[in-house]
């Protein structure tokens, strides 16, 4: 069974110790369950990941000590994603997946149909930070606060591809617009041109409004895209898009 991992800020290096924070502590020594001499992998972006192990446990915290290198870092995918968040555990589940499928930035965006009300960057961090910790990524993704899609929008990078996924066709009558204006399935618009780099975009449960869909397909660097015949829900439609992403387009090929 692999060590177990744990994310640490601080520089690494062979013979480093590193006194642990409450929260860390607790966790090694506690959900863990490591005493004196316990064997644990320390990591992250900068400095890869390590082989350390504890040297002092006590009332007070507990210091572990760095041996030496396993492996060095490797950056995540250059892999942004825009979702408009939803009921509180959707957004949690949303930013865990995420993480485990290697988006690197997460941006929390709200849509004219947005249900959430607000957004607790910490607690998201939180979450990314043990997903990390458990996929053997090097990185936390970072988290930025919550802001309208028009204001993300603005000042956008025409270098990095926004893929979004919509369902819907442009036949105001018909259910979901009928069958015009439908976009390509996902892997065919990533096969067709792919790009540097990727940002994708998820909208809220009802999807985009007619007006935000205009927007968005005014915009050159802008592809809709069709995740298949279904209609999925957003925490869905994430693990769905990315995986096809990675597949199509990242770090999945030839790993």
């Amino acid at each position: 069974m692999a060590e177990p991992r744990l994310l640490i800020d601080d520089n690494l290096s062979t013979g480093a110790a590193l006194a642990l924070d409450e929260a860390q502590a607790r966790h090694v020594g506690t959900v863990l369950r490591l005493d004196v001499g316990g064997r644990l992998r320390v990591f992250n972006a900068r400095d890869g990941e390590w082989r350390a192990r504890v040297q002092e446990k006590s009332k007070r915290g507990m210091v572990v000590v760095v041996d030496d290198l396993i492996r060095p870092a490797r950056a995540a995918p250059d892999l942004d994603l825009l979702f408009a968040p939803v009921k509180r555990h959707a957004t949690d589940f949303i930013v865990e997946k995420a993480t485990e499928l290697g988006v690197r930035r997460i941006f929390p965006v709200t849509t004219q149909r947005t249900i959430a009300e607000t957004v607790r960057v910490d607690r998201l961090l939180g979450i990314a930070r043990e997903a990390a910790q458990q996929t053997e990524r090097f990185d936390v993704p970072e988290i930025a606060d919550a802001q309208s899609l028009p204001r993300a929008l603005d000042g956008w990078d025409q270098t990095r591809r926004l893929i979004y996924a919509d369902e819907a066709g442009d036949d105001a009558g018909a259910p979901w617009g009928g069958e015009s204006g439908r976009a390509l399935p996902i892997g065919e618009a990533l096969q067709q041109a792919p790009p540097a780099s990727i940002a994708l975009l998820i909208g809220p449960e009802g999807g985009f409004t007619p007006e935000e869909r205009r927007m968005l397909r005014a915009l050159a660097f802008v592809t809709p895209v069709s995740l298949g015949p279904r209609i999925l829900r957003a925490e869905t439609a994430v693990i769905a898009a990315l995986s096809v992403i990675q597949a199509y387009w990242g770090d999945w090929r030839g790993a």
